[in-house]
């Protein structure tokens, strides 16, 4: 009797014109790339272009604190020195001691000088507290620019840019030179190959997208650097403005594409890093930025 109650109901309902409850819609979760957030996806994997863990929505931008301590803290240009790093938690003030790796290592530093003639891409040791050793020997005195390039774990990717005044001769005014650049395209010839750079626009434009493409001879045996086909640094020539990116495109082949918004109208020193033949290049190439007219 009840089986025949329930098929006469459902045989009404019908009839009726009733429909079953619909399914409620899955949305498509949105991961992307805590690095370059345009790359995104429907499901967890890997950036295409960094090669970073995909997280599930955009993090919000959060500084992290960096202190630097240099030992002995009364030292010259030409006596090595050791720097500690130490990432402070924005919340609590403690020590960050777990970090997620970038391009295969946890922590880049990156030194330029004030008159961007020196340029140093090198990895402090991490220590078991969570800090990180690198010993420096500056070549001559005067001021740097220390960026340190790291991804907190349960934050988000910082490029945090310090400033390290480095004393000469003893007695000797420490040396404070504005950089004089001159513009310097073209082809820059570099260890074991050659790097030519072509720009759309030939003039980049302050704010505006700049395409920078470069292309390698000879480009057979090529190989990634720290996961990937080049690490670009961007300096404007007052230090201010430090950029650390890498390709936009790029296949293994003799050309690859970076894309650049220049946030001001300055002269800019570009360091891009390739290897080729277990050997890495570092071209280089300045750059003027110019007013929308």
């Amino acid at each position: 009797m009840r089986i025949l109650l329930a098929f006469l109901l459902a045989l009404s309902l019908v009839q009726l014109g009733a429909q079953p409850p619909a399914a409620t819609p899955t949305v498509p979760q949105d991961y992307v790339c805590p690095m370059d957030k345009d790359v995104r996806s429907d499901k967890p994997g890997f950036c295409p272009r960094c090669h970073m863990a995909l997280v599930l929505g955009i993090p919000d931008e959060e500084e992290y604190p960096l202190d630097l301590k240099l030992t002995p803290a009364m030292f010259h240009a030409g006596e090595k020195v050791k720097i500690k790093f130490q990432i402070k938690d924005p919340h609590t003030g403690k020590m960050v001691d777990h970090f997620e790796l970038v391009h295969d290592k946890l922590f880049h530093m990156f030194v330029v000088s004030e008159d961007l003639q020196y340029f140093l891409h090198d990895h402090p040791v991490p220590q078991p507290d969570g800090s990180f050793i690198f010993d420096m020997t500056f070549p001559k005195p005067g001021m740097y620019r220390i960026v340190g390039d790291l991804y907190p774990t349960g934050g988000t990717p910082q490029l945090i840019a310090k400033t390290v005044i480095v004393p000469g001769a003893p007695g000797a005014d420490v040396p404070l030179v504005d950089a004089k650049l001159q513009p310097e395209l073209g082809v820059s010839h570099c260890k074991n190959m050659d790097v030519e750079l072509v720009m759309d626009p030939p003039v980049p434009i302050v704010g505006l997208k700049t395409l920078l493409f470069f292309k390698i001879t000879p480009a057979d045996g090529l190989e990634q650097y720290l996961s990937s086909w080049a690490h670009m640094l961007v300096a404007s020539d007052d230090t201010i403005d430090l950029i650390h990116d890498h390709p936009y495109i790029a296949d293994g082949g003799p050309q690859m594409q970076f894309n650049i918004i220049f946030p001001r109208a300055r002269t800019y020193r570009i360091w891009v890093q390739f290897q080729r033949k277990g050997v890495v290049n570092t071209a280089e190439f300045t750059i003027p930025v110019s007013e929308l007219k």
